[in-house]
């Protein structure tokens, strides 16, 4: 199999991290496990750096653990060793030094205030779990830490990874001047979008599908990173409870309620516990976590309400795979029926979580807000976005209908605090009145 470096985004941040900060801080990227962290880092370090170390704490030895802990006083001592075990020659200021997986040792994260204080190198560290109680309770968090948010390959980056760098800048010009572009084009640019929901955006499951265009190949390093992540979760909580909660997220989504209820996937738990379990389960970035703003307006995180909130998989890819767990594997038959879209089950649900995902790579908090529409049903708008002064409301079709009951009580009770409003669906961009119509895959350029 050919291992392949994919183009991502975050390349540039991290360039202007080093170009604006020049060695003044640390760089913190954090993010679920098996989401390019490692391998992004390491191509920066090579391409931008005369050299580099990269210091793997789930492989270090003891050695390498005890240096950070025991010799901080001597840091000539420090440079010595680390040159010496990894065979690299440290230059001051073209250096960088890389602690990968620094979750796994807190006291080489507390070290960083003395090593920015001492100039001589760059720092960048990757993680996941890096807030959680286990790995912060007894160490100082330096401030002199940066910290870049990292996700799976967004719908761009996966176009790239496709050998395809026109698609996007052209819907940007659509959606900018919105165009339709008529029923053909669209319904290509569905297919395209549904192979980047199977696929997901994982770097391995990519890798695998260019290797051997072959979805099977592709679901099985999907539910080896499911796997890994349920045996993180064991780590985490010994009782299996945090891996419950993660993998009931598609049978959640289905029922269409309005809010994720953790008290029917695990019972008996008392609050404090359930509330670290969250905890837990949001740090670990393999969830993203969806809000309800008590009172949606332009500081929704002022309103946010944490005993309400949805939750979705960080990738879809995964959670289709989840979707079938009970198989051994998912059959070729049902991936090629949900890329033409002939399965016979609801994916509104599924498409609801690609469109928390696109939001959340694009750099939003994900908010919602529902409120009755009379004693047995609720009117809900499936996510908010705060833009200058204004709120712009999102509701969420998983076919072409373009009827927006929700979407239009919402702007009559909060007129005066909306902006755009957008309905998101599958059919080609058009407007009805004030409303924006347009397809999924377009979700990214809001």
């Amino acid at each position: 199999m050919i291992e392949r470096i994919f183009e991502r985004k975050i390349y540039s941040d991290i360039l202007e991290w080093k170009k604006e900060n020049d060695g003044r801080s640390a760089l913190m990227i954090e993010g679920a496990r098996r989401i390019g962290k490692s391998t992004i880092v390491e191509q920066f370090a090579q391409n931008e750096y005369r050299s580099y170390i990269l210091i793997d704490f789930n492989k270090a030895g003891k050695d390498i653990h005890q240096l950070f802990s025991e010799n901080m006083e001597d840091l000539d001592y420090v440079f010595l060793y680390l040159q010496s075990k990894y065979h690299k020659t440290l230059y001051p200021r073209e250096s960088v030094i890389i602690f990968d997986e620094v979750q796994k040792c807190p006291m080489a994260r507390q070290a960083i205030k003395y090593l920015v204080a001492d100039h001589r190198y760059d720092y960048i560290e990757t993680g996941s779990l890096i807030s959680i109680k286990k790995n912060t309770e007894n160490i100082t968090i330096p401030s002199e830490e940066d910290r870049l948010e990292m996700f799976p390959m967004d719908y761009e980056e996966f176009r790239w990874a496709m050998g395809d760098k026109a698609t996007i800048p052209l819907l940007r010009q659509t959606l900018e001047k919105r165009m339709s572009m008529g029923d053909d084009l669209n319904r290509s640019r569905m297919r395209d979008l549904r192979l980047y929901m199977l696929v997901g955006g994982m770097p391995q499951a990519v890798n695998a599908y260019l290797d051997t265009k072959n979805i099977k190949a592709v679901d099985a390093v999907k539910r080896k990173i499911i796997k890994l992540y349920e045996d993180d979760f064991r780590k985490l909580d010994k009782t299996g409870k945090l891996g419950r909660l993660f993998m009931s997220i598609p049978a959640q989504l289905s029922k269409g309620v309005s809010r994720f209820a953790p008290t029917s996937v695990i019972k008996g738990v008392p609050t404090d516990t359930m509330t670290d379990l969250l905890i837990s389960l949001e740090d670990s970035k393999t969830v993203n976590i969806c809000y309800h703003a008590d009172d949606p307006n332009v500081g929704l995180s002022l309103e946010e309400d944490k005993n309400r909130f949805k939750m979705y998989v960080c990738d879809t890819g995964l959670m289709i795979t989840l979707c079938f767990w009970d198989k051994k594997y998912t059959e070729n038959v049902i991936y090629d029926k949900l890329l033409s879209d002939r399965l016979s089950v609801n994916l509104g649900y599924i498409y609801e979580n690609l469109v928390a995902q696109m939001l959340r790579a694009a750099g939003n908090k994900l908010f919602y807000y529902t409120w009755p529409k009379d004693d047995k049903h609720n009117y809900e708008i499936d996510f908010l976005l705060s833009r200058g002064a204004k709120i712009w409301p999102l509701e969420v079709k998983s076919e072409g209908y373009s009827n927006h009951p929700s979407l239009d009580a919402f702007c009559t009770k909060f007129s005066s605090r909306i902006d755009r409003r957008y309905l998101i669906y599958t059919k080609d961009l058009r407007r009805d009145e004030q409303t924006i119509l347009i397809p999924v895959y377009m979700t990214g350029l809001l």
